[in-house]
């Protein structure tokens, strides 16, 4: 089969093909799906058969095989291992925006002194061939081999529950393998919603799936969603050389986010010549002798837009067929595999973790989601000592430039949730650091309980704020308030430094008209 890594199962028994055939994908396709492997041969009931080998589960696997207590774990994957991280999301790109970040250098450096080039030649080929050449080498991570050097039995084929405490792998040449298990878990993940628009199909498009396969720059790119796919993408594409319009059912972009925060992308999307088509959805799409044209309504009136590409960056959907959870029990529905606080389906034996399940649909949740099944499926006693996913504080960054970094609630949430709070805002244009940088657009937001120091959440807007946001997580979960962060030095001078003023900011709110006078006083008599 020819695939762009699929979102299906391949057609069975013929070998997978990642686009384009270079060494690097080969690489690839060598550690995550060899076409050469043979399947172990089953002894036994296994301690935990984990279904899926995307983030969560390569962590409960190798967590649960590297504890040296002699378990028994088997590792089903019907696609690539690695999951969507690795082949088809956060590794792609991570590398794609990076290459797009130095060209909007390349553009800007005048502001610094420094004469720009006359012309920015972008070698979009080489820019992807870079993208492949970083994911081959980091794949040695999530390979069959390593997988079994661990002590995993690893099994590239599709996994399906035939009866409760039993499933069946089909690998690519049709053999089977009945694998008995004491507990399991589905990881299988999620793939990229196909939006239902007449004429789309015939067209063709795009998916976060296939769009890191190109060769060619697309002239003319239209992407659709304005969440953090379709607002990553489009800049990275834009600042690459496409010409690139976006366009988003919202009224405003990021609409998930802290709305001053969404705006601030938005703006900086108009500034570098992204066409945002807001409060809009397509209706169809027409293949002409000119394009692929894109038909929607705006403020009650049909307008088109004719491309190149058509990008659908517009959610994902949970990889529920073909597991035949119906034989074993396990609830689902459109949003994923049902589960409870502890990651337990309504089958006891049965737990989940990843995008199958969760809302939060990021490698880090997926991570953290697997550490809790590991300790519940192997650490609980008679249901003592369960760890709970509901305990957890998962920030989450949105990797535009600026970048959107976020953990806790957002002021909605303490509203809705009724809880009195009070906001610190301190404005990047106020950091030393970012004032030298340049990069003067975005701001720190930090929402707090009212008359107390206590963290309730924070918003991050800066250029770093992935690499920011790391202290007020760890603040918020280790219950450190914002009067203790005021005595932690910050190096000088770091955009970091936002956060100091913040805890700053609170501190002076201390200083009461009452309590200066008092103070005024003591200072007299000392």
């Amino acid at each position: 089969m020819t695939s762009n890594i699929p979102a299906d199962s391949p057609t069975p028994f013929q070998p997978f093909e990642v686009l384009p055939a270079d060494r690097y994908n080969q690489t690839l396709l060598d550690r995550v799906h060899p076409a050469d492997w043979t399947n172990p041969t089953p002894t036994g009931p296994y301690d935990l058969v984990v279904i899926g080998a995307g983030t969560a589960g390569l962590v409960v696997a190798a967590g649960a095989a590297g504890l040296g207590l002699g378990l028994k774990v088997a590792l089903i994957e019907r696609h690539l291992m690695g999951g969507d991280c690795l082949n088809v999301g956060c590794v792609p790109s991570k590398c794609l925006i990076r290459s797009s970040r130095v060209a909007a250098d390349m553009r800007a450096t005048e502001a610094f002194g420094i004469n720009p080039p006359e012309k920015i030649d972008v070698d979009f080929a080489a820019v992807m061939e870079r993208l492949r050449k970083i994911r081959a080498g980091i794949s040695h991570h999530d390979s069959a081999d390593r997988f079994t050097g661990i002590g995993v039995d690893m099994y590239i084929g599709s996994g399906r529950f035939e009866k409760d405490g039993s499933v069946t792998v089909a690998d690519d040449r049709g053999e089977t393998s009945s694998l008995r298990y004491k507990k399991a878990v589905i990881a299988t993940g999620a793939r990229a919603v196909r939006p239902d628009v007449p004429g789309l199909e015939e067209a063709g498009y795009l998916t976060n799936e296939t769009v890191f396969s190109l060769t060619e720059r697309p002239a003319r790119l239209l992407v659709v969603g304005g969440g953090p796919i379709g607002c990553e993408l489009a800049q990275a594409f834009s600042r690459l050389g496409s010409q690139v319009t976006l366009i988003h059912r919202g009224a405003h972009l990021l609409d998930r986010e802290d709305p001053d925060a969404a705006a601030i992308v938005q703006e900086q999307f108009k500034d570098e010549g992204i066409e945002l088509i807001l409060a809009s959805q397509p209706k169809r799409v027409e293949k002409t002798m000119l394009g692929k044209t894109v038909v929607f309504e705006r403020d009650g009136e049909e307008a088109s837009v004719t491309v190149d590409e058509i990008l659908i960056g517009a959610g994902r959907a949970p990889n529920v067929e073909h597991l035949n959870l119906n034989a074993v029990g396990v609830k689902y529905d459109r949003r994923g595999v049902k589960v409870n606080d502890f990651l337990q389906t309504t089958n006891p034996k049965i737990y989940a973790a990843g995008d199958i399940c969760l809302d939060w649909k990021f490698t880090h949740a997926a991570d953290a989601a697997a550490r809790i099944v590991i300790q519940n499926t192997l650490f609980a006693p008679f249901g003592k000592f369960r760890a709970k996913f509901s305990d957890v504080t998962i920030p989450w960054v949105t990797f535009t430039d600026p970048e959107v970094a976020h953990v806790g609630l957002y002021e909605r949430d303490a509203k809705a949730r009724k809880i009195a709070y009070e906001t610190i805002v301190i404005a990047m244009e106020n950091i030393d650091r970012a004032i030298a940088d340049g990069e003067t657009d975005g701001f720190l937001k930090v929402i707090h309980a009212k008359g107390s120091d206590k963290i309730l959440g924070a918003t991050l807007v800066s250029r770093h704020a992935g690499e920011t946001i790391g202290m007020m997580t760890s603040a918020i979960v280790n219950d450190i308030g914002l009067g203790s962060l005021a005595s932690v030095i910050q190096p000088y001078p770091v955009q970091a430094d936002c956060i100091k003023k913040a805890a700053d900011a609170y501190k002076k709110t201390k200083l009461t008209a009452f309590t200066k006078r008092l103070l005024g006083l003591l200072n007299r008599l000392a």
